[in-house]
């Protein structure tokens, strides 16, 4: 930030390296601060602070609810290098030359700290702030922020324990039992990164006479305190959902996957802000309220290793497969659908089967007529023998 006025002609703060993009608790932040007049200029001091707050901030009706916690406070009062000063500690800046005061200052050990945020409600912030203190001049001010990412490994066994847990919901229709819809669920560990991939393991029953879907989705729950008072923000991040079971069915999901989005880890620190994350498996029941089971995640800094290295293994165990596999090629491609000139179009559109109020997801389809596709065209693989006494099997 750069302040100007008509005898200051530069005033702002650089960070020893401006690509960094994060700093963790311990770390050094280091800069300088630069000035520049336009004329000769009597400067009482110049003080550098690094702070950091969490605020909380929002209406309850006609009451504004409003809470503070520090959480980094640091001031120092600077001085150039081989330039007089008065008996006051005041110096005289000249037009024509630039200055630099620089600074450094640590931040509190791991832990003291809470990450970076900016939420609907409430924020935590950290930056530098300059002072440029004249003597009968109003004191000049410049800012610069700086993240702060707190580490949270989920490499802990208690974060790598299986969850899961069961719900279900008796259903009924003008107060007359209509059935109810179960669910069972389990994933393999609570600890997740984003980029990964959650597996669910999931059974569905579903005995009532309604179309029913199963659905799962990861929540965000942003959490305010102010003046005692608790203020609440739900937000869906991700969501897939599966096939709708009818009346007297069950459908099952074998590690069915959904991804972490790119999100801010789990904030579990703060005072007056919480930020916390759970994936959500629920049944979608027309005309009733959804059978839901929520099983708390946590978001990390460190998970168990890139996708990126997961998927490269993966790859070099397929490529190492495929050459012991040399000899299982195809002689000749197989033919093409487009020979085929059957017609096989629906004679009827589509009839909207269940409207789904989910939003951004497409209502279930019924399609009344039933017809065959046709057999896909057969070809053949002749033997050849290769190197290696390797041989092609015939393909039946």
């Amino acid at each position: 930030m750069v302040a100007m006025t008509k005898r200051v002609k530069t005033f702002q703060i650089v960070l020893s390296d401006p690509t960094k993009t994060f700093y963790c608790g311990g770390d050094r932040v280091s800069g300088r601060i630069e000035v520049e007049v336009h004329e000769v200029t009597r400067v009482s001091a110049v003080k550098v602070l690094g702070l950091g707050c969490a605020k909380v901030e929002y209406a309850k009706g006609k009451q504004r609810c409003r809470q503070e916690a520090e959480y980094l406070r640091y001031e120092e009062t600077l001085r150039l290098n081989d330039q007089p000063t008065d008996s006051d500690g005041s110096v005289v800046l000249r037009p024509g030359n630039k200055y630099e005061y620089t600074f450094g200052f640590e931040l509190p050990q791991q832990g003291q700290l809470v990450s970076s945020y900016k939420g609907k409600f409430g924020y935590v912030h950290y930056y530098v702030k300059a002072k440029l203190e004249r003597p009968q001049q109003p004191t000049l001010e410049c800012k610069k922020p700086f993240e702060v990412e707190e580490p949270l490994d989920v490499n802990t066994p208690d974060l790598l324990s299986p969850t899961g847990g069961m719900k279900e919901k008796k259903v009924t229709c003008m107060f007359i039992p209509d059935g109810q819809v179960s669910l069972n669920a389990k994933i393999d560990r609570r600890g997740f990164c984003e980029g990964e991939d959650i597996c669910i393991n999931a059974k569905f029953e579903n005995t009532c006479s309604r179309i029913v879907v199963p659905k799962a989705a990861i929540i965000a729950k942003h959490t305010y305190q102010a003046n005692g008072r608790t203020k609440v923000f739900r937000q869906k991040l991700s969501s897939v959902r599966g096939n709708h079971i009818i009346s007297g069915m069950c459908d099952a999901w074998q590690g069915k996957t959904i991804r972490v989005p790119k999100i801010k880890p789990s904030m579990l620190g703060c005072n007056i802000i919480r930020v916390e994350y759970a994936l959500m498996i629920y049944v979608h029941i027309p005309g009733s309220e959804k059978l839901i089971l929520e099983l708390p995640l946590v978001i990390g800094t460190a998970g168990l290793g890139s996708r990126s290295n997961s998927v490269s293994s993966q790859e070099g165990s397929v490529s190492n497969s495929s050459q012991s596999w040399v000899s299982l090629r195809m002689l000749s491609d197989p033919p093409s659908y487009c020979d085929i000139t059957r017609d096989c179009r629906l004679d009827q559109p589509l009839t909207p089967l269940l409207d789904d109020f989910d939003g951004e997801e497409s209502p279930i389809f019924m399609n009344a007529p039933a017809f065959p596709f046709p057999p896909p065209p057969a070809y053949t693989e002749a033997e050849e023998e290769y190197s290696g006494n390797a041989r092609m099997l015939p393909v039946c």
